[in-house]
């Protein structure tokens, strides 16, 4: 196996995705580094933030990120792997601050820094695709932008898991994966 690697995490609401990305992460990364995305918008996000903050050790170490994702896997610091949490949350705050036109540009610099990036990523992104129609417009936006990004993350990385009811299934790498010490 090359000495870093992509892996795109990829799961509903609650699938167990996250905890997956953070196992994996710990078992692969001696001095890891948390990219956060969500931001403190309201009481319930903070008390989400915290949950995931109690759930990692203290060998984290945590970078807040809610639109620069790019630049801080440009430097990357002293950590010797990334896990990015979450993809989605990072799509709805850019299209909030920035419009598409920021999106545009900003998942262009993330899908020329992923590959390149010095350090080993695992990404977590949420799988939208898969339940109803949302019935107005923008949502149906939000969606599209999500699923064809999701598609373009996957084609960069090299393996993608899906998690479902806790439950990863290799889409892509299985090599990669198991040299990461997990066998499903």
């Amino acid at each position: 196996m090359k000495n870093r690697f992509t892996v795109l995490v990829v799961g509903g609401a609650r699938s167990g995705k996250s905890t997956f990305a953070r196992e994996l992460a710990e078992r692969n990364f001696r001095s890891p580094m948390y990219l956060a995305t969500a931001e403190k918008t309201d009481a319930e996000m903070c008390e989400r933030i915290e949950l995931h903050r109690k759930e990692r050790g203290d060998q984290w170490r945590c970078v807040e990120a809610p639109l620069d994702l790019a630049g801080v896997l440009n430097e990357p610091g002293d950590c010797d792997g990334i896990l990015l949490d979450c993809i989605t949350v990072w799509l709805g705050n850019v299209l909030h601050h920035e419009g598409e036109g920021g999106f545009d540009r900003r998942k262009a610099g993330l899908l020329a820094v992923l590959p390149a990036c010095e350090k080993s990523v695992v990404v977590v992104t949420n799988e939208l695709g898969q339940g109803i129609v949302p019935a107005d417009a923008e949502t149906r936006r939000f969606r599209d932008l999500a699923g064809w990004l999701n598609q373009d993350l996957a084609k960069v990385a090299d393996a993608v898991v899906l998690v479902s009811c806790g439950l990863p299934s290799i889409l892509k790498g299985k090599q990669v994966i198991e040299q990461m010490g997990v066998v499903i």
